[in-house]
């Protein structure tokens, strides 16, 4: 391959709103570039690193028995309601009327389509199990498309989709799936930390994420000094805390004539935090209820609705804790409410003595409290927090706090989308059986992104070798000037070639400062510099990526770095 004959067109600024290293790169690099909010073409660059990380994709899923298959991006309207999603999937699911009118999805995910494909050519457990897998264009209509690739409304998913006689079958195919996910992140040479998650959105029994490590990530991680658990903070859990303490205090009014939040009132009472309780406002279906936590920790909105009676909760309104407290937001408490009222308390609360809570009247609080003496003991007791660092750890160990990047995500699905379309297959008795099914994804545009995240410097993108355009980059020093130093570059070029190192020539007569920026910035990670002074010391200049100085080789050592 010669620069001089593809299209690279890299630029040193890059629009305002790039937010990210990565965009920002991308867009620099000339990887990608804006068609519409969300929506990038992606430049040949940016394509033959997309396909690099396709590949190996594609070689683990195949080693792990998966079979490629692809399934059409515009699906009706009719599969989504046979899973109820047309409507619950909300606005995320682009929405399309043909001139039928007719209504079709842009798809977001596959499990509808591959579950009518399934129905239709599986009647026997003897088909089973089963692995579906695709590397395909899906759309989700983002309120707010931003970071680039990272976010964008469309982009290219890996999706998988496993179909089992028993449970103990999908069981297998999930560590299965999780090993293969191992494999590839491994591979591509990245950082990355698997943990447990929630289900969101596609729902099932049990999940887990895999995350590149990166301090951009939007997902905190918690993860055990005491074994290898971890987990999204949406579903990390910390252990246990020890029994509640014997009450100590008279419960007693307190004026914080302006303390709202719980750190102004322990400053002001010169207490620790962790004394301090704070309420937290909802409605449900069935009315008004007060979430209890810590006053250092904070509610975490997916365990609460996990909280039977919970989902779909929303956050109270003024007028609504008014009705129900008679009193304002930064003073309420679950003592002395007007209307009753349902507690339920965070794990860490109900362990509690002697501690502070709002007083449901503007200017006060209420110290000393304790369970079963001031108040009943609470309604519910449940995890609803979110874990922090330094939290104690149900192995023992401590938990620690890192960013990630969501990349991939394995599913153990069960039965809900076999029992909605109503898939079942015959047993070994002959009688009808619903199939069990597994789901996993893996987003193959978020990779490239990612892996930029993780692996930049002040000049551009560090590339893991597997993934980068082209692994070297054989730069020529005025090749148009000297014959015999753009013979000599032709020359090493086809070695490397029939070495089976993919290289390129960049012979497009740029000045030498020019040139090495720009493979700097597109991050290949071996460069080397053919020139006339070289070639008369009979060497060539090379330089690592990620190397801080040049050093010169002879052909046959350089060969040998090259080419092992």
């Amino acid at each position: 391959m010669r620069l001089s004959r593809f299209h690279l067109h890299t630029t040193k600024e890059t629009p305002a709103d790039a937010e990210l290293v990565s965009h920002r790169l991308m867009l620099r690099a000339g990887m990608i570039r804006k068609l519409a909010a969300g929506l990038y073409a992606w430049s040949p660059l940016g394509l033959r690193v997309l396909r690099k990380v396709e590949t190996v994709v594609r070689e683990e899923m195949d080693r792990a028995g998966a079979i490629e298959m692809v399934m059409p991006t515009i699906q009706p309207r009719e599969l989504w309601e046979e899973t109820a999603r047309w409507e619950k999937f909300g606005g995320q699911l682009l929405k399309i009327t043909d001139r039928k009118d007719q209504q079709f999805c842009y798809s977001p995910t596959a499990e509808e389509a591959v579950t009518d494909f399934a129905r239709q050519e599986l009647s026997s457990y003897k088909q089973l199990p089963v692995n579906f897998y695709q590397i395909n264009t899906k759309f989700r209509d983002e309120i707010r498309p931003r970071f680039g690739v990272m976010r964008a409304r469309e982009f290219v998913m890996k999706d998988a989709y496993s179909f089992h006689v028993a449970d103990e079958d999908l069981e297998l195919e999930y560590r299965n799936m999780q090993a293969a996910y191992t494999r590839i992140f491994t591979r591509l040479g990245l950082q990355f930390r698997a943990v447990q998650a929630d289900s969101g959105a596609i729902g099932g029994d049990a999940s887990q994420e895999f995350h590149v490590l990166a301090e951009s990530g939007e997902d905190a991680l918690a993860f055990s000094t005491g074994s290898d658990y971890a987990a999204n903070v949406e579903a990390a859990r910390a252990a246990a805390p020890d029994p509640r303490p014997a009450a100590a205090e008279a419960m007693r009014e307190v004026e914080t004539p302006t303390q709202k939040t719980c750190e102004d009132v322990a400053a002001l009472l010169g207490i620790p935090l962790q004394r301090t309780a704070k309420s937290v406002a909802v409605m449900t279906d069935d009315g008004f209820v007060l979430a209890l936590v810590r006053g250092d920790h904070a509610v975490n909105e997916i365990k609460l609705a996990k909280v039977p009676g919970l989902a779909g909760y929303r956050m109270a309104s003024e007028a609504e804790i008014l009705e129900h407290l008679g009193c304002e937001p930064g003073f309420l408490g679950p003592i002395g409410a007007k209307k009753p009222v349902r507690i339920v308390a965070d794990r860490e609360v109900a362990a509690m003595a002697d501690f502070v809570v709002g007083a449901n009247a503007a200017g006060f609080h209420i110290a000393g409290v304790n369970w079963g003496r001031d108040l009943p003991e609470p309604e519910v007791v449940a995890d609803i927090r979110n874990v922090v660092a330094g939290d104690r750890a149900e192995d023992g160990g401590e938990l620690r706090l890192a960013r990630g990047i969501e990349v991939g995500h394995v599913f153990q699905l069960g039965r809900k989308y076999s029992e909605a379309m109503q898939f079942s297959v015959l047993d070994e008795n002959g009688k009808s059986l619903v199939p069990t099914m597994g789901c996993y994804g893996i987003g193959v545009s978020r990779i490239v992104a990612a892996a930029i995240e993780q692996n930049h410097d002040d000049n551009g993108i560090v590339w893991p070798e597997p993934m980068a355009p082209w692994t070297v980059a054989v730069c020529v020093i005025n090749p148009k000037k000297d014959a015999q130093v753009a013979a000599a570059a032709e020359a090493l070029l086809q070695e490397l070639l029939d070495a089976g190192i993919d290289a390129v020539l960049d012979d497009r007569g740029l000045r030498p400062g020019a040139m090495f920026a720009d493979i700097e910035l597109i991050g290949i990670p071996h460069r080397v510099v053919v020139s006339e002074r070289g070639l008369a010391a009979g060497s060539y200049e090379y330089r690592a990526r990620n190397a801080v100085e040049a050093k010169n080789l002879a052909h046959d050592a350089l060969l040998e770095k090259l080419c092992g």
